[in-house]
């Protein structure tokens, strides 16, 4: 039959469909089988033959014919698992079944009444007269997820047939090890099949109507306590799916082993289509959502793999735990994380190499799903975030953020990536090995709009971030607090900042100490509290070899002897708040030398007008996002909270934590009657006194007079002197007692759990185009907005 004709003929089911006022039996195979049996439609040919429309016609009018409807086409699919789907018939109906219910799926889900429908067995739909009646004790949904599971690893569908003759009896799906049949080599598995083509494909479409069952997820408002479990992700990882363990492994190796690049050959991709990609995305998005688990509010899989808390003394009801979840956490051999870590790594740095030689490799739009993936792995398996820190490989990671934050920071519609891309380093800061790392070198030269320097890693981290601060759009500011932490995370260990990042780092502390920018939030003022610890770091810790920024503070003494003489009395308060009125620049973008940004860079652009995007659930403040710990002489962390509010009294060093003055905060600063939060002098006296100058007051001290005795003797307007002197100089016994590292670390908690599923969901929405799964549904998770 002609496609035009089996078209034709699906059409006309579908408008049957939506004309019958009376209930369709569901033994009247005729009829339902005209939607599955005869025709060979494509996925875009279902969406476009289906619309909107008449399926929410169905539901309202003819409820029982689309509850049958979808029952049928379960029914059909666990047929095809049953029978192992060995003529081309069968392939072709499973494969119309499931783009049937992935065009229908979203529709049940959008309407409150339907959500349960999927979980009941149903009524009076005996499998033709009765026998097997137990089996309808199953829920549909129940029935749906192990019948695409076993689909996943059906010989000659999806997988490869072991069978050497056609004369042996096919493999039964019952008795298969599906172990055996693990779609890619890499962890666990040491084998790589033949690449099939069509294997791919039929992959691509079941993974897809597994994707569409999960997504109920997307059609609940994000609630607070997040606790909610996903049923469809909770039954499917559980241990009633024999195939958990295979599929998750051919998930993570499909993705991990995946080379865009064409087997190495430059511009290969242009004379082959890559039918693997489609397989590779869908892939990602299945597994990240299945990860996708609250970790601060259940058991916590610890580095040896084993969970620390039971079931019993959780929130949740104790329920199957997920081995997606649980299997990830216990990966440990070395080889199956330099293979993970590589992988990863290669797909993100993909985007990049875009620049050196346009159009010479397959450009991969799925760095958002890497980077949730990432995530969740540096979050649930300790042993994996300690390798990827053991070595420089890390740094293969941290470029493509680093690019990828730079590049996305003027545009509105991607500032998810942008929070992930800070999640994830400020996750990595937390440990020291990171902070050493990014003493290399930085010599791979990717063209980036940033200034050009020689230096570090740490000084693209720190150029970067200056980028973004001064230049990136106003919905980034809640992000500010997360970089400058960072930086301070890792300024204990940096041996030598180039003068370009010391410059960088003292023109935010310039725009940061504006009187108007001080007084003009109530948080504003902990930005100047972490610029100068990071500062004290480097010089208590890291002093020989920072002459560059020694200098640079040199320079700019100024400005740390304005904030020691911050004005407190009401009308000065008054009028700095004035001249913003007047003057609302974000930031000054002045008096920072740009220098030329790199050769073949583009200007970070903004989104085009009219793009989609989702919107995205707020984030906690970095008081909630981080726990603070103090690094012991030995090098370990030692907590220091919950820590009961100290007096002043004693000086302690945690008194200059800006975190103290959060409580004291809101009782000091008046709220007008508008609820405008304005200053008071006690509110400004309050942090003021706290503010951690005495090692910098006491190096300008020791340092200013000889630095301009030398130019007064040799008559000197040159730096390079000057830098030779510092270099040599030293201020051993002259600075105050160091101050005990303090490290802000990362701590997961229900906040940024509900943060990830609302981005995740949101980058699978608009990932989704064709065809356009979810796109006109009645979402709930997020709102979908224009630029």
């Amino acid at each position: 039959m002609g496609s035009a004709d089996s078209k034709l003929n699906f059409r006309k089911a579908v408008i049957q469909l939506t004309t019958k006022t009376q209930p369709v039996e569901a033994t009247d195979d005729a009829f339902w089988d005209q939607f599955w049996a005869d025709t060979a439609t494509s996925v875009q040919d279902v969406f476009a033959l289906v619309p909107a429309a008449e399926i929410r016609a169905v539901r309202e009018e003819s409820p029982s014919n689309l509850a049958t409807l979808c029952y049928k086409a379960v029914e059909k699919l666990v047929q095809g698992a049953e029978s192992g789907c060995h003529s081309e018939k069968e392939k072709q109906i499973v494969l119309n079944c499931s783009r049937l219910l992935t065009r229908v799926l979203p529709y049940i889900f959008e309407d409150p009444d339907w959500r349960g429908f999927f979980w009941s067995t149903v009524p009076g739909a005996g499998r033709g007269g009765g026998e097997d009646d137990d089996e309808n004790a199953r829920p549909l949904a129940e029935s749906l997820l192990l019948a695409v599971a076993d689909l996943l690893f059906c010989p000659d569908f999806t997988v490869q047939s072991h069978r050497r003759s056609t004369v042996d009896l096919a493999e039964d799906l019952h008795s298969l090890d599906s172990c055996e049949y693990i779609w890619e080599a890499g962890v666990g598995f040491a084998h790589s099949p033949q690449p099939s083509y069509i294997h791919d494909m039929n992959r691509t479409e079941l993974l897809k109507l597994l994707l569409t069952c999960f997504s109920e997820a997307m059609y609940l408002p994000p609630a607070p306590d997040s606790g909610s479990t996903n049923p469809w992700v909770q039954f499917f990882c559980s241990t009633e799916n024999r195939h958990a363990l295979p599929l998750f492994t051919s998930l993570l190796n499909t993705v991990c082993a995946y080379d865009p690049v064409g087997y190495g050959i430059p511009y290969n991709h242009l004379l082959f289509s890559d039918y693997r990609e489609p397989l590779v995305e869908e892939a990602a998005q299945v597994l990240i959502v299945t990860l996708d688990h609250d970790s601060a509010t259940s058991a916590n899989p610890t580095v040896d793999g084993t969970t620390t808390g039971t079931a019993m003394d959780d929130v949740d009801p104790p329920g199957p735990e997920n081995l997606f979840v649980n299997y990830l956490s216990r990966i440990h051999r070395e080889e199956d994380f330099q293979f993970i870590l590589k992988g990863i790594a290669r797909l993100l740095s993909n985007p990049l190499l875009q620049t050196y030689l346009p159009n010479s490799t397959k450009k991969i739009q799925f760095h958002q799903e890497l980077l949730v993936l990432f995530w969740k792995l540096c979050d649930f398996n300790k042993k994996f975030l300690f390798f990827v820190l053991k070595s420089s490989d890390v740094l293969d990671i941290l470029v493509p953020i680093l690019y990828f934050l730079n590049d996305a920071r003027a545009d509105q519609s991607r500032v998810g990536l942008m929070h992930i891309g800070v999640f994830i380093l400020l996750l990595l800061s937390g440990e020291r090995n990171f902070g050493v790392r990014l003493n290399k070198p930085y010599s791979v030269r990717v063209p980036m709009d940033i200034p050009v320097f020689t230096g570090t890693h740490a000084d693209l981290l720190i150029v970067v971030f200056h980028k973004i601060i001064t230049s990136g759009h106003q919905r980034l500011q809640p992000l500010f607090d997360c970089l400058l932490t960072i930086v301070v995370n890792v300024s204990p260990y940096l041996k030598s900042l180039s003068m370009v990042a010391a410059n960088k780092l003292l023109h935010l502390l310039e725009a940061f100490s504006t009187t108007w920018f001080l007084f003009s939030a109530a948080q504003n003022h902990h930005l100047v509290f972490f610029l100068l610890e990071v500062f004290n770091n480097i010089i208590q810790y890291q002093f020989d070899g920072n002459s560059n920024l020694v200098y640079a503070i040199i320079r700019k003494r100024s400005v740390f002897h304005q904030l020691a003489n911050l004005p407190t009395d009401p009308p000065a308060i008054h009028k700095a708040l004035q001249r913003r009125r007047r003057a609302p620049e974000p930031l000054s973008r002045t008096g920072s030398q740009e220098g030329a940004s790199m050769e073949g860079s583009r200007p970070a652009a903004p989104a085009e007008p009219g793009t989609l995007k989702t919107s995205l659930v707020a984030t906690p403040g970095i008081d909630k996002l981080t726990e603070k710990s103090q690094v012991s002489e030995d090098g370990t962390l030692r907590s220091l909270e919950p820590a009961p509010q100290q007096s002043s009294a004693d000086g302690s060093p945690a008194e200059e934590e800006p975190s103290q003055a959060w409580q004291d905060q809101r009782r000091l600063s008046s709220a007008s009657a508008s609820g405008q939060w304005s200053p008071t002098s006690e509110w400004v006296l309050s942090w003021k006194s706290k503010l951690p100058l005495q090692t910098i007051m006491r190096l300008l001290q020791v340092l200013v007079p000889q630095v301009e005795k030398i130019c007064i003797d040799k008559g000197l307007t040159d730096e390079s002197e000057i830098l030779r002197f510092l270099q040599h100089g030293t201020l051993v016994g002259l600075l105050p007692v160091p101050h005990p590292i303090l490290i802000r670390k990362y701590q997961a908690n229900s906040g940024t759990a509900m943060w990830f599923r609302t981005y995740m969901w949101g980058v699978i929405y608009l990932r989704n185009v064709d065809p356009p799964v979810w796109y006109d549904t009645d979402v709930k998770l997020f709102e979908i907005q224009r630029v």
